[in-house]
């Protein structure tokens, strides 16, 4: 098992970042503009049940990803769980701390790549700089909206 974390101190108050990731256009306003995603369905808000789907490409193999809520607790916590998709397990934690006056936005997410421990080993650093990437986009993104 594979883990990533990202943290960011954004100067805006918990319940204004937490609004800001209840938008309905959040996921496409949190994907990067290189990456080849398609958002194919958003139901359900952040709630416990809530389904994000998302079209991927691989070269130019379409890859469905398919997301649950797993856990929400507002507006401290919410958590997904990949369903159907490119790997063996994938689970994200968002988490939202209060810091004086401000808030903790962390991203924690463990994965394992399909094929073992061989592969995680082989492409893990190659995985691991794609989220450092798109989730340093998402926290910068975050701040531009949530510091206005």
């Amino acid at each position: 098992m594979l883990k990533f974390e990202l943290s960011s101190l954004i100067n805006a108050p918990i319940e204004t970042v937490w609004e800001f990731h209840e938008r309905p256009d959040i996921l496409q306003l949190l994907t990067p503009p290189w990456q080849p995603v398609q958002i194919v369905r958003r139901e359900g808000g952040l709630d416990v049940g809530a389904i994000s789907e998302f079209r991927l490409l691989l070269g130019p193999i379409p890859i469905r990803w398919v997301a649950r809520h797993t856990e929400c607790n507002k507006p401290y916590l919410f958590v997904d769980k990949q369903t159907e998709g490119p790997m063996q397990s994938w689970l994200h934690r968002h988490q939202f701390q209060e810091e004086n006056s401000q808030t903790r936005l962390t991203d924690t997410i463990e994965y394992e790549l399909p094929g073992g421990a061989i592969v995680e080993f082989l492409l893990g650093w190659w995985v691991d700089s794609r989220l450092k990437e798109m989730f340093r986009y998402r926290h910068q993104v975050t701040k531009e909206y949530c510091e206005k």
